[in-house]
């Protein structure tokens, strides 16, 4: 297992850095530094740079107008774009649909969907949890019943990410109700300007409409949207989401935090403090020891050899070690993490009273929201039994 960088791939961040440097919105860069809303022209904006380079389906070979690079080119372009500031990729569309397209979708389909994606003008959500199936997706209940050249959609999805700003949904539908609930499903694309799709923002506890429920209410669907086969969609659910929850991991969003948990940390009298300053290095080693994970993954593909089976412990630490960065921050901050005004979020307002600094106003917003990182994308309760099957014995 070899674990350096050799001087081609040194070579190849230091070009990212400097592209990233060049390209990346400052405005943008202050609001990611700083924890601020993101809106969605800010997320578009970032994406739309990235697509005229090429870049934006970073991880697509070159035959669907991808980079073609290594796994190792990957995770460097995606530190760099991470410790700059950029926003993260919205990942529904390049990260998640445009490989089931690339793998079980027809000519056609790869012709009308892939470049819409590659150049971040089509916003894609993700049509999978439903009322009763999170982690349990073989349970499904949204139903598409074919009607001569189209499928007729009702039902509902949650927890859809984003979801008010979709153009287009990947879905997760049953077709047939016989033998295993795993072999009734399909995968279909759902054009969001249909008629019968509502979409309904649901309110988190901090004061963001993240999520959304998604109905459908006789949606009329082309067949010729059906991703592969009718009925094998549980196949391609599982080919996407072995890259979402690699995705999940997001190592280098952790780095870029542990540095803003130690500027607040400075800022607030609070790094003298031994005691928490050890917190500080626990959490540290931490994520050394998950990026040491990936970097055993990318030696592996780098080798040639079987890739570790370990999408999900990737998961569950990760996903532990965003919680625990946004709780060390507000234990920081103290009272002063605490005050939170929804409608000043974006421009960082903090309050005019003693300690009301600027990086302050986001800290209780950014706590309650992660508090949702070890449930979503499969619970670490189902992915610790994943690992134990997968990867134990």
């Amino acid at each position: 297992m070899d674990l350096a960088f050799t001087p081609q791939e040194q070579a190849f961040r230091d070009e990212i850095r400097g592209w990233v440097k060049d390209h990346l919105p400052a405005d943008i860069a202050h609001k990611v530094h700083n924890a601020l809303r993101l809106s969605r022209e800010d997320m578009q904006r970032w994406a739309r740079i990235l697509g005229q380079k090429g870049w934006l389906g970073y991880g697509w070979p070159e035959q669907f107008g991808g980079p073609g690079w290594t796994a190792v080119q990957k995770h460097l372009f995606e530190e760099e774009c991470a410790l700059a500031g950029a926003p993260r990729i919205v990942p529904f569309g390049p990260v998640m649909v445009a490989p089931v397209i690339m793998a079980f979708g027809n000519k056609e389909q790869q012709e009308r969907f892939l470049p819409g994606i590659a150049s971040g003008e089509v916003w894609w959500s993700q049509g999978y949890s439903e009322p009763g199936s999170g982690s349990d997706l073989a349970s499904v209940k949204t139903r598409a019943e074919r009607q001569g050249d189209h499928y007729i959609v009702n039902g509902q999805k949650t927890w859809t990410t984003l979801g008010q700003y979709g153009e287009w949904i990947f879905c997760l539908v049953r077709t047939s109700t016989e033998g295993k609930p795993q072999t009734g499903i399909s995968f279909l694309l759902v054009d969001m300007k249909s008629p019968g799709v509502t979409v309904r923002p649901i309110k988190l506890l901090d004061g963001e409409c993240e999520v959304n429920e998604v109905w459908f209410d006789n949606v009329k669907v082309p067949a010729e949207n059906l991703i592969g086969e009718e009925n094998k969609g549980w196949t391609y659910a599982k080919h996407l989401l072995s890259h979402e929850r690699t995705n999940i991991a997001d190592v280098n969003r952790a780095k870029r935090e542990l540095e803003r948990l130690k500027r607040i940390a400075k800022a607030e009298g609070v790094w003298d403090d031994v005691r928490f300053r050890d917190q500080i290095a626990l959490l540290e080693v931490d994520i050394v020891a998950l990026e040491m994970l990936v970097l055993r993954v990318l030696s592996a593909e780098k080798s040639g050899k079987q890739s570790l089976d370990i999408a999900g412990l990737l998961k569950i630490r990760g996903s532990e070690i965003q919680q625990r960065y946004a709780e060390l921050m507000m234990l920081a901050a103290g009272p002063f993490s605490l005050p939170f005004i929804e409608e000043a979020m974006e421009a960082g307002w903090q309050g005019n009273f003693p300690g009301g600094v600027v990086a302050n106003a986001p800290l209780a917003s950014t706590y309650f929201n992660l508090r949702k990182t070890t449930i979503y994308g499969g619970s670490n309760e189902v992915q610790r039994n994943i690992v134990a099957q997968t990867v134990l014995g």
